[in-house]
């Protein structure tokens, strides 16, 4: 049928939505102007947001002594694969002036895919569902207001449950900020 069609219609093209989840953070310069900038730079380059969760204000991870961080989860819609998903995040990095210097530091923007529809992919340069999704409360939490019954590919949980069963004690507010 499709063959079909597209003797009638040489010229169409079909292009599959995919659906991606994202955490988008930061912690340095305006942090919530960032997350609006990278917003739009996510919808101009990787395609449309579809959901998006509240703001939270999160105690840094990992390295401890620096800002806090202002998170936000995100579904998107996009036609690219995974890999050229990332490399247009790390290019909307690149642009809105992140310098990669220490694993775990304080950053303009950190732009993180979290999920790309129910694939598990393991390659050099990225993994997917996150590798440490499970043990982050900054991320199960906004994700869970987007995305609570969403199963994880690897756990077969779905993320309310992963949130409960984290055992990341760091604190996570959400925020009431209009944009």
């Amino acid at each position: 049928m499709l063959n079909e069609f597209k003797d009638i219609c040489p010229f169409l093209t079909i292009q599959i939505m995919n659906i991606a989840y994202l955490l988008i953070g930061g912690n340095l310069g305006n942090r919530f102007a960032n997350l609006q900038k990278a917003i739009q730079l996510i919808e101009q380059n990787c395609g449309q947001v579809v959901q998006s969760s509240a703001i939270y204000e999160t105690e840094a991870w990992g390295i401890t002594d620096q800002p806090a961080f202002y998170n936000q989860a995100l579904k998107i819609e996009t036609t690219f694969l995974p890999e050229e998903l990332m490399k247009q995040l790390l290019f909307i990095e690149q642009e809105m002036g992140r310098i990669r210097t220490v694993k775990l530091g304080p950053r303009i923007i950190d732009l993180d895919m979290l999920f790309y529809n129910n694939i598990v992919l393991n390659k050099e340069d990225l993994i997917l569902p996150h590798p440490a999704l499970t043990e982050r409360r900054f991320v199960l939490l906004p994700l869970s207001e987007i995305a609570p019954n969403l199963i994880h590919p690897v756990f077969q949980k779905p993320i309310e449950v992963l949130l409960k069963e984290c055992p990341d004690l760091l604190d996570v507010q959400k925020l009431s900020i209009e944009g």
